[in-house]
């Protein structure tokens, strides 16, 4: 099975600036080279495709001089806007990448390994084999979930306050990896099937650094993942 990563990697940023380039745990060019080290070392994964508009981003990527690497230096400034559409980077994705099957992943996502790609991928080759066609993380989420009228994961008319343990549990999309096929994508013009798998990650692997309070914490997280996630 061939399968390929597309990693976007805009310039900028507005809640953190420079975000995925910053010192990141005290590592030099933080987010992108702890992601793009992780991936090297993913045997399943055969090219990685990084999109950016990031000349900094090219060069530091350029000297690593491997050859799984591929990439593509945005042109068009509508892949890189503050207000791109999930879209436009979904048919850039389908232009970019022709075979095979798409991992499509984020350096925001620093705590996913490649043990954990590694997981990822196995079990989704396992889910082709049944009615999935397809897989994406979740990280699940329960307790008192409401909107801004009503609770969403339970009967608030049947038991006003039910024991948590007793609420159903709703999959919170995390963002981490998204996999499907290249067919798929043509079909359904979508970075997900018409039946995607959720896989569940957990909080620690999941957290996506989006606002200036994830990236303290994922720092905080990064340097004590050994003595504080679970082994896998």
């Amino acid at each position: 099975m061939i399968i390929n990563v597309f990693l976007p990697c805009k310039r900028k940023s507005q809640r953190v600036p420079n975000k995925n380039k910053r010192k990141f745990a005290n590592i030099t060019f933080g987010l992108v080279k702890i992601k793009i080290n992780q991936l090297l070392k993913v045997k399943q994964i055969n090219k990685i495709f990084l999109s950016t508009d990031d000349k900094k981003i090219i060069k530091f990527v350029l000297s690593l001089n491997n050859s799984k690497i591929i990439i593509h230096e945005r042109k068009n400034k509508n892949l890189s806007k503050d207000k791109t559409q999930t879209q436009t980077l979904i048919n850039h994705a389908k232009d970019l990448i022709r075979e095979g099957h798409i991992l499509w992943t984020h350096v925001t996502s620093p705590i996913i390994n490649e043990k954990i790609y590694d997981k990822i991928i196995f079990e989704y080759k396992k889910c082709l084999r049944k009615k999935y066609d397809s897989l994406m993380t979740v990280t699940k989420i329960g307790g008192f979930v409401w909107n801004d009228k009503s609770p969403i994961n339970y009967n608030h008319r049947h038991v006003k306050w039910p024991r948590t343990q007793t609420i159903r549990k709703l999959n919170k999309v995390n963002s981490a990896v998204f996999l499907n096929s290249v067919e798929n994508y043509e079909k359904y013009s979508n970075r997900i099937g018409s039946k995607p798998f959720m896989y569940d990650i957990g909080k620690f692997y999941g957290l996506d650094i989006d606002g200036i309070d994830d990236f303290i914490l994922g720092e905080y997280i990064f340097k004590n993942r050994k003595k504080i996630i679970p082994k896998v």
